[in-house]
């Protein structure tokens, strides 16, 4: 005997978007999403309930009788929804992790988040680490996070969703005197034979190492061993200015004194950035934030790649999936 349908308000979200709009082009714009998201959830959907919604042809988008006979239960279920988050959901501020202060991705989504719903409490949090955040996203201690979801362990996927917002050019941190340093962009074969710091040990940024790995692997470049734990910019800094190790990292990083920040080039590796949140969420600083990273990816080509653009298979895989 099949079990109780589960049925992700998202997902009836959807279907009511397109059942109103009969256009799946227009019924993501106005969702903010993309056009692959929303017919994969409406997709699924159909999967849940059993039935199909809408009949599909080149031309036009058509509600089946299941479809139209959906829409009313639909807009109640949205409708209490809407309810409950008006009596609950605004008592209390969407908590954001944006790994750490400063112009990164996560900085900007939430500035622009800000701006576009002002009268929501969006509160900033600095977990640096998507692993770390993804344990208290899971506890509710936390509501999203940015970072690399692939590198996240599979146990802690599953109870998360994502949305890829920036592929993000990846850069070397040298120090100013380094062999390097007067390149303009370092090809990654200039750095056989180096050891770079990519945050192993770090308990809260595994996905970042794993990341390294991937992208040093037959190239004659070694993750540099574990350095002391440091907290804070400051701590970091003092650290890296003992060991003088260069750092693998992207090219919003901060400046750090008696350093260069160079591109690398020969491919160009690429950090994929999510927006990432516990499956289900609902509050309405969480749309913001969403609309905020589709706008934001979409005016300042945050998902373009470069001819010469890597980034790992597995990540292509992860993308892919939530298309």
């Amino acid at each position: 005997m099949p079990g109780p349908v589960h049925l992700d308000p998202r997902l009836l979200r959807a279907f009511l978007a397109v059942a109103e709009e009969l256009h799946f082009t227009r019924a993501a714009a106005r969702l903010y999403v993309a056009q692959q998201a929303l017919s994969r959830d409406v997709r699924r959907l159909e999967r849940e309930l059993g039935a199909e919604l809408f009949v599909r042809t080149t031309r036009q988008v058509t509600l089946t009788g299941d479809g139209e006979r959906l829409v009313p239960h639909a807009r109640r279920v949205l409708a209490a929804q809407d309810e409950l988050i008006a009596a609950f959901g605004q008592a209390r501020p969407l908590l954001v992790d944006v790994n750490s202060p400063g112009l990164g991705t996560g900085s900007r989504v939430l500035r622009r988040a800000r701006e576009l719903a002002p009268e929501q409490e969006l509160m900033a949090r600095y977990e640096s680490g998507l692993t770390g955040a993804a344990a208290d996203i899971l506890a509710g201690r936390l509501d999203v996070s940015f970072g690399r979801f692939a590198g996240l362990d599979p146990a802690l996927r599953s109870g998360l969703d994502h949305l890829l917002v920036r592929l993000e050019p990846m850069a070397v941190v040298l120090p100013e005197d380094h062999r390097l340093a007067a390149l303009d962009a370092v090809p990654l074969a200039e750095l056989a034979g180096e050891e770079v710091y990519a945050g192993a040990g770090n308990p809260r940024t595994p996905e970042w190492t794993d990341l390294a790995r991937h992208l040093f692997e037959g190239r004659g470049i070694e993750v540099a061993s574990p350095a002391p734990m440091a907290v804070g910019h400051e701590e970091f800094q003092r650290i890296m200015a003992k060991t003088r190790t260069p750092i693998l990292a992207v090219v919003d990083f901060p400046a750090m004194p008696s350093t260069v920040l160079r591109p690398l080039i020969d491919p160009v590796p690429l950090s994929p950035v999510s927006l990432v949140w516990r499956k289900g969420l609902v509050h309405p600083g969480f749309d913001a934030l969403r609309r905020a990273a589709v706008e934001l990816a979409a005016a300042e080509g945050w998902l373009n790649r470069p001819a010469d653009g890597w980034f790992p298979a597995i990540d292509k895989a992860v993308e892919n999936v939530h298309k």
